[in-house]
């Protein structure tokens, strides 16, 4: 089983990385600050955090009227949050705006949030990036992270990682995890820093250790695969887990199959189909595949066959390849669904469109067969050649028989040789004993012309 890297790459979210991120208010909670509060403001954000709502609204709407720019930003957390009255983007964005024209940070960080997403006024990431920027120069952290975002992905601002990573930097000295997070991203990927994957893990690391999930996840990553640290599967493991306690199903599915290989972890795999199913049941498409494997073969869970397909399929139908092939597989032989050539045929094309060998070779031996497809040589010669290309020793023993009969090619011995000759070498009997018969009917020159062939094969 090979383990492939899977970073969370470039965060440009706070948890799933795929669109930019902004870091929100995580509650709504008026600011107190008592240099510039009266005792009636007092009484307001007192009434806020009792839950009476429309007392506090009715304190700060006076003040915020006056022009006092804390009770103005409280305004508008109040309507941006519906508390105390209803919910208004439009009235947020004016109370925010108040409060952010004289120069209060928490309120330009929010005009920042609403000219991105465009609530309550027209969405506008050059507007963003300068509210951002006003509030970052202040030490609002949250801005200072998501100017660096907006750095990084070019909305409002020309597209510079060096920028991005200076303002994470800001945002990651005062312990914005997210920052670090994306620090680290810029360190193994090179962008706008040295690339230097120690500095990565150590980013990781300090996002790792306030209990981020995706620092505690790509940190994992590091340690199997020895990234600026050294290769511990152990460790690997104990991040993996950390981050899978908080439901991250990428680490649900990487412990999975830590438990299914014994690496780092006692082999166990039936703990390793409990991952599986956590992470699968969360649309991870790897972990369903592992899932369906494990019921396919009866591995940690009992053998059944319909349960994997069912996972099969909802792993193939988001694109997986693995399980597309094995959906083949079944439907081939009727296991756990009736047999349906058809369907054999459409999941190994799907499968084989994304370069598995295993179902172009399939697929070439149905066009062979004429079995639920009209039968067509040249385009079983045509799929075999995609599978051999790849090491496929089967397919390249076919596609040797198919040049040796000339079905769907030109005959050709030389080629013929070359491909049962490889097949040969990597262990196929039948291939050898094709490759002799071959040879009998070729020259001395053509032999030497389809071992030359081989051998040039083997060095790509």
């Amino acid at each position: 089983m090979q383990l492939m890297r899977n970073f969370l790459s470039s965060a440009l979210v706070l948890v799933m990385m795929t669109a930019p991120a902004i870091a929100r208010q995580q509650q709504a909670s008026p600011v107190n600050e008592n240099a510039v509060t009266t005792d009636i403001l007092e009484d307001g954000l007192r009434a806020y955090e009792q839950g009476n709502y429309k007392a506090a609204f009715d304190i700060f709407l006076e003040f915020g009227a006056q022009g006092n720019p804390f009770a103005q930003f409280n305004l508008g957390n109040m309507y941006e949050n519906g508390l105390g009255v209803k919910q208004d983007y439009s009235a947020a964005v004016n109370w925010y705006r108040r409060s952010a024209d004289q120069g209060f940070s928490g309120a330009q960080s929010a005009m920042g949030r609403y000219a991105m997403r465009g609530d309550g006024m027209q969405q506008d990431f050059a507007a963003a990036a300068e509210w951002f920027r006003k509030a970052g120069v202040q030490g609002d952290a949250k801005s200072q992270f998501n100017l660096g975002v907006l750095y990084a992905t070019g909305q409002g601002v020309p597209q510079n990682y060096a920028t991005a990573a200076t303002w994470y930097r800001k945002a990651a000295a005062q312990g914005f995890a997210s920052a670090q997070f994306n620090l680290g991203d810029l360190h193994r990927l090179g962008q706008g820093v040295p690339k230097d994957p120690a500095s990565a893990a150590a980013w990781y690391q300090k996002a790792a250790n306030q209990g981020a999930s995706d620092g505690q996840f790509n940190l994992g990553l590091m340690y199997q695969y020895g990234q600026g640290v050294p290769k511990d599967y152990a460790i690997a493991a104990s991040w993996y887990q950390k981050a899978a306690d908080q439901n991250h199903d990428a680490a649900q599915y990487r412990l999975g199959l830590l438990y299914s290989l014994g690496l780092g972890v006692p082999e166990d795999y039936s703990a390793a189909a409990g991952w599986f199913q956590k992470a699968a049941d969360q649309g991870n498409a790897q972990a369903q595949y592992f899932l369906g494997y494990a019921y396919a073969v009866g591995q940690g869970v009992t053998q059944n066959f319909s349960a994997a397909v069912s996972w099969y399929t909802k792993a193939a139908e988001q694109g997986n390849a693995e399980a597309q092939r094995s959906l083949g597989v079944h439907y081939s032989l009727g296991r756990g669904v009736l047999q349906d050539y058809a369907s054999a045929i459409y999941w190994y094309r799907k499968a084989a469109d994304q370069g598995n060998a295993d179902a172009q070779k399939m697929l070439g031996a149905y066009y062979s067969k004429g079995q639920g497809i009209p039968q067509d040589y040249a385009a079983a010669a045509t799929w075999y050649r995609k599978a051999a290309e790849q090491g496929n020793t089967d397919a390249q023993a076919r596609l040797g028989a198919i040049y040796a009969g000339g079905q769907g090619v030109t005959q050709d011995f030389v080629q013929a040789h070359k491909w049962l000759n490889l097949s040969a070498a990597a262990g196929n009997d039948a291939a050898a004993k094709g490759r002799d018969l071959v040879a009998a009917l070729m020259t001395s020159a053509q032999i030497a012309e389809a071992q030359a062939l081989a051998r040039e094969w083997k060095k790509k």
